[in-house]
């Protein structure tokens, strides 16, 4: 009897695949003349052969690069080659930008050779434009966007509105991720005259992606002087939810409902913000669309949608979920995108945050402090010094080493960690207020953690100041009933009780605390046992014989509930959940009966 084979040989497609990567100076030159399937599997040979400089060469090239962008189905292997290339010291992307504005530079409208006309290029800058982007190298994204968007001007008619609009929507996202609000906002307006264009002459518009960017663009932005931001953020993802349609791509649709999600969040529509986020994570994981793309687990949008459930998991007061869901997010980029990338260090940062909530009562920060330091170094190497991004890194390290100098014993040590937290928060603080000024969600909360750090140092009247700018900012624009505010005024609450004895002051904020921490999270809420132990101790200083027994009986009964509530449910795995199996969304009964009235191109 004939043994049996221990060596099966490779298929006769991937032997000529090989062979042709293992001589490759000779075949180099006929790569562009060979179908984008089969280029890609030989670039893809290199990056497995370790070939970079190869590899690296071959990416300078617009049309071979152009050319490889098409295979859609094997994207995220493309991302590995690309940022083992970037990783390797080329500038990869830099030089794709460029070369890219060049030969915008060099086209004419009917040019020949076809690489050098508008339709080609425009065809070609959305691709590359819509890559790099999702690679995390927004700056050269937007280059590529630009430079696509100035041949789009060129020509005023209706097929060039089209391009122009599609561009103006990649170069939106673009830009507000990347926190260049000023250029988004003209972005903006620019999008919605092609919007006016387009309606005129009837032509079917994605509006469900364009106004899902425009809510993320005013939710980013945080202004309290835009007529109430969260409202306005709100109302257009509700727009883009009511004009989603099963023709779009299912990539536009899982991004609709994601920013629908992180919009209801932020307005405190729990119940909505969880259908929808999870009905987003269902598509991302289990449904195979006709576009040749399954996205899978671990694929870039599964992290992407994953990353805002963590959103929704530690808002929700489910902090041991989020910080498992932020796990599962850095480890799926990481694979994507290797360490030295954008995204990655948004992962860690986001994961470093989480811990640090999740581990404030026990004081175990090592591995939050980790992540923060990982993420501040990756930005550091790939950001401007003065980048906005950098100011959230900044203040979520600074919070860390603040709790760590708090429980060192060594008063040494403790003075330098805590200098160097204020030399994090200030500096935060200065970015956030030359991007966005002073009325500013984000300003109040490095206020808000600055305050905090001031009373840590014992330096109490100008953490009061702190703490009242805090404060303020949100109460004069009616926002006094956020999470963030109900957390501003417990911590002003603690700073009248133990350390500037004004007691009647302290127990006013505490009960307000309490009062919006129960209305948005219910009566197990985990922040409100801070709020409780403080009023426990105002009413012993003030000799409220009373109320000491009351608020004991209280404590205890939050004590039970808050077991009772993990025990029910927060204890459950995130990634284990009842979705629809259709993949076709329902609504709950606030949305599918709600008809929004018709939004102006300018938000009220």
């Amino acid at each position: 009897m004939a043994s049996r084979l221990e060596w099966i040989p490779d298929s006769l497609y991937n032997s000529a695949v090989t062979t042709l990567v293992n001589n490759y100076p000779i075949f180099q030159k006929d790569l562009r003349y060979l179908p984008e399937s089969i280029a890609f599997d030989i670039l893809y040979q290199l990056y497995k052969q370790n070939k970079l400089c190869f590899l690296g060469f071959e990416f300078y090239d617009l049309d071979i690069f152009a050319k490889i962008t098409k295979v859609k189905d094997k994207r995220h292997l493309l991302h590995h080659c690309f940022q083992a290339v970037m990783d390797h010291g080329t500038q990869t992307a830099h030089l794709l930008a460029e070369s890219y504005h060049r030969r915008c530079t060099a086209a004419s409208p009917n040019a020949s050779p076809h690489h050098y006309s508008y339709e080609y290029l425009i065809s070609v800058g959305i691709s590359i434009g819509n890559f790099l982007s999702d690679a995390g190298w927004f700056r050269e994204s937007e280059r590529v966007l630009l430079s696509c968007l100035s041949l789009c001007r060129k020509i005023d008619d209706y097929k060039h509105w089209v391009s122009a609009l599609e561009c103006c929507l990649r170069l939106l996202h673009v830009q507000q991720s990347y926190c260049k609000f000023t250029e988004a906002m003209d972005t903006l307006e620019e999008t919605k005259q092609y919007i006016v264009k387009l309606t005129d002459v009837n032509h079917s518009l994605n509006l469900a992606g364009l106004y899902s960017e425009f809510s993320s663009l005013y939710s980013s932005r945080s202004q309290y002087k835009e007529a109430c931001w969260c409202s306005c953020a709100y109302e257009w993802a509700m727009q883009a939810l009511v004009h989603l349609n099963s023709n779009a791509h299912p990539k536009s649709i899982i991004d609709v409902l994601r920013q629908a999600s992180k919009a209801c969040v932020v307005k405190r529509e729990f119940k909505q913000a969880e259908l929808l986020i999870k009905q987003a994570l269902h598509m991302a994981w289990q449904v195979l669309f006709c576009h040749k793309e399954h996205f899978g687990r671990e694929h870039p949008k599964t992290a992407d949608t994953l990353l805002d459930y963590g959103f929704y998991l530690l808002n929700t007061d489910s902090v041991s979920q989020s910080v498992r869901v932020y796990r599962k997010v850095l480890d799926i980029r990481q694979s994507v995108h290797g360490g030295n990338n954008l995204h990655v260090a948004l992962a860690h940062e986001d994961l470093a945050y989480s811990s640090y909530v999740l581990e404030y009562r026990s004081g175990r920060f090592q591995n939050a402090r980790d992540h923060a330091e990982k993420a501040m170094q990756i930005m550091t190497r790939l950001l401007p010094e003065d980048h906005l991004l950098l100011a959230s890194s900044k203040r979520v390290k600074a919070l860390i080493l603040e709790e760590i100098a708090i429980d060192n014993t060594d008063k040494e040590q403790e003075m330098r960690l805590l200098q160097e937290a204020l030399d994090l928060h200030v500096s935060a603080l200065r970015l956030s207020c030359q991007a966005f000024g002073e009325m500013n969600v984000q300003t109040a909360k490095h206020y808000g953690n600055l305050g905090r750090l001031y009373q840590s140092m014992r330096r109490f009247k100008v953490c009061k100041r702190a703490r009242l700018l805090c404060c303020r900012e949100p109460l004069e624009m009616c926002l006094n009933n956020s999470e963030s505010n109900s957390s501003d005024m417990g911590h002003l609450a603690s700073l009248y009780n133990y350390d500037m004895k004004l007691y009647e002051q302290a127990e006013h904020l505490y009960l307000r605390s309490i009062a919006i921490g129960t209305k948005l999270f219910g009566e197990a809420y985990s922040g409100l046992e801070y709020d409780y132990r403080g009023l426990l101790r105002v009413s012993m200083e003030m000799n409220k014989t009373n109320q000491v027994l009351r608020y004991t009986r209280v404590l205890e009964e939050w004590r039970q509930l808050r077991q009772r509530s993990l025990r029910e449910g927060h204890d459950a795995s995130p990634f284990t959940f009842c979705v629809c199996k259709s993949g076709t969304c329902h609504w709950p009964p606030e949305l599918a009966t709600w008809q929004p009235e018709t939004l102006p191109l300018v938000c009220p």
